[in-house]
């Protein structure tokens, strides 16, 4: 305390931090960076384990032996389809019925904002089937759920199968003390929030349903299956759900315990784990899956039909079946022993999973990251932004303004000027802050409301004119006439554009560390394209230098060079064209995601992250 309320001590600790502060701020950005890449190796990561009571174990003897039956079953369901065209919805029923199940079925529309034309559909109408399984030794107060989504074609036919020879299996036990629903959707994610909406009785994304005749108990915890031939060599787990949330770590740890007790491959973003830890390979190859994760995750897109149920705290997983060109296969009886073994031991549970983390990573499916040990890389990238503002409110406050005293980056002259300088209004500061968000909320909103002026005026499709208008508004921001506030007194100082550098400073700190709380991966990735080209940004330089680095860092460059990472982390590089193809699919999905299921990634980006970038913007371009 004594060091603040001296004036002489506080003057001198303020010379300190103005003359060691980009020295600082780079450190600062480079521990970060250091922090995060370190992350993959053994001295960060645990393994993981198991902290539920109840799931403490593997021990339970599987018997289920209908393999055949489930492809039976995958047969059939493929030739109904192929005959109606779609779901078939009267051989479900029946076949649901004759197992001895209550079935329901649920129909459901929603009109699309605009066409999706990846999947080619604009009024999608479909119907969600399911059975109830009663559970025989309890009331249905709790239930659990195995879902499996209607693609169209053939594909995940020998899903269905699979899953109605566990119903038929499943009907004959008498431990269950849960209520099981097994699950057909159509439409894939449309159809599985059409249901839980219809379930748990609310309306957030406006789809039109009949809702749903039966209901079971609570839904304690669900699983998504994608299956599409009849053996696998290995499974793959999506945990990303939407907004960036993840299931609890337990039901991620029970599966893997399961696949290895059934001795079957378990694969992570489609990539197997390596055994030895310490070697410079293992640590590359963990990075890469670590880095695939957070590329999925910062998206806000669900990775799987489980990403929906996590929102209404269901704790869920979507596994794939892969059949590659390894040589050991699986077949349908293996495959339906570590679904049993999974309902089983969730069956034992006493309540809803909460012991383990809900906030991780996963370099692999043996090792995790908590909360507590990545964080730190995140804190140390928006630490810069802080140091830097913390410098900006010093010489404000002419705290190391005199004359006679250097500032941290040698500007004797502007030292000089800003102690000379009157303290400008906040009136100059309204202007710019009003126009770079109003230019967010037009990025908000015009796209969808324009699209039909667009396409009478160009020939575009509804699709292309809403995807073409944000990225005409993003670039046409650029040349906006944010500088209104030369006209305002004192807005043509020194302390003018330091004053607003200041305010996006912390502006900008604040939004990623709200963001960050929420989706970690999000936050981590703007923090480490915006912080550095945040800090360094100002009227005097090599403005055109300053210029093309923040064009650099803008949403949608970040968006660019995030998919161009990806590819090259999946192995798959794409062309010039091809990249462009997929930037323009990444958009279109991104706001379809927001209106169908609710993602915050688009609004978030469109109403906080750009103005702000825009407000720096501003700053290179003061007068």
């Amino acid at each position: 305390m004594g060091l603040l309320s001296d004036p002489r001590r506080r003057r001198a600790l303020s010379r300190l931090v103005l003359r060691l502060n980009t020295p600082l701020c780079i450190l600062s950005y480079l521990a970060g960076l250091g922090w995060f890449l370190g992350l993959a190796s053994p001295p960060f990561t645990l393994r993981t384990y198991m902290s539920e009571n109840a799931m403490g174990s593997t021990m339970v003897e599987e018997q289920f032996a209908l393999g055949e039956r489930a492809l039976s079953y995958a047969r059939e369901f493929a030739g109904h389809k192929k005959k109606v065209g779609g779901i078939p919805v009267a051989w479900l029923e029946k076949t649901m019925w004759n197992l001895g199940l209550e079935v329901y079925k649920q129909p459901f529309s929603r009109t699309l904002p605009f066409p999706d034309e990846t999947r080619e559909r604009y009024m999608v109408k479909g119907t969600n089937v399911y059975g109830i399984l009663r559970a025989p030794r309890a009331a249905s107060t709790e239930s659990l759920v195995l879902s499996v989504p209607c693609s169209p074609g053939q594909h995940n036919s020998q899903a269905v199968g699979l899953m109605l020879a566990l119903a038929a299996y499943f009907r004959g036990q008498i431990y269950w003390a849960k209520d099981i629903i097994f699950l057909v959707n159509e439409h894939d994610l449309i159809g599985m929030e059409a249901w839980l909406e219809a379930y748990h009785n609310v309306n957030i994304t406006e789809v039109h349903s009949s809702g749903v005749l039966g209901r079971a108990g609570a839904i304690q915890a669900a699983m998504a299956l994608e299956l599409s031939s009849d053996v696998i060599t290995s499974f793959d787990v999506a945990v990303e759900g939407l907004n960036g949330q993840l299931p609890n770590l337990d039901l991620v740890n029970l599966f893997y315990a399961f696949c290895q007790k059934n001795r079957l491959l378990c694969t992570l973003q489609g990539k197997l784990q390596h055994t030895d830890w310490d070697t410079l390979p293992a640590y590359l190859h963990s990075l890469q899956t670590l880095l695939l994760m957070v590329l999925k995750q910062g998206s806000g897109r669900p990775q799987g039909a489980h990403g929906l149920f996590l929102r209404y705290h269901v704790e869920a997983i979507t596994v794939r079946g892969i059949n590659s060109f390894r040589q050991y296969k699986y077949d349908m009886s293996i495959v339906g022993k570590t679904l049993e073994g999974m309902f089983r031991k969730l069956n034992n549970l006493l309540e809803r999973l909460h012991q383990s983390y809900f906030f991780y990573l996963l370099p692999s499916l043996a090792r995790f990251v908590s909360i507590g040990v990545y964080m730190p890389a995140f804190g140390c990238l928006v630490l810069s932004l802080v140091l830097k503002a913390l410098d900006l409110w010093m010489k404000l406050s002419k705290c190391d303004a005199g004359p006679e005293e250097q500032l941290c980056d040698g500007q004797q002259g502007a030292a000089e000027a800003v102690a000379e300088e009157s303290r400008p209004g906040l009136l100059t500061l309204v202007p710019p802050l009003l126009i770079c968000h109003a230019t967010g909320l037009t990025l908000y909103f015009l796209p969808v409301l324009g699209q039909h002026v667009a396409t009478q005026h160009f020939p575009v499709s509804e699709a292309e004119a809403v995807v073409l208008t944000v990225i005409a508004i993003s670039v046409a921001g650029l040349a906006l006439p944010h500088n209104t506030h030369r006209v305002l007194t004192g807005s043509r100082s020194e302390r003018g554009w330091m004053t607003l550098k200041l305010l996006s400073l912390l502006y900008l700190a604040m939004q990623l560390g709200c963001i960050a709380l929420i989706n970690f991966s999000l936050g981590f990735l703007l923090a480490v394209t915006m912080v550095p080209v945040a800090a360094i940004v100002q009227p005097n330089g090599p403005k055109f230098l300053y210029a093309v680095l923040l064009v650099l860092v803008s949403p949608a460059v970040t968006l660019l060079l995030c998919i161009i990472l990806y590819q090259e982390l999946i192995e798959y590089p794409v062309s010039a064209l091809e990249c462009w193809q997929l930037f323009l699919q990444a958009v279109s999905e991104g706001l379809l995601d927001h209106y169908l299921y609710g993602s915050i990634v688009f609004p978030f980006i469109a109403l906080f992250v750009y103005p702000c970038w825009l407000l720096f913007w501003n700053v290179l371009f003061w007068k």
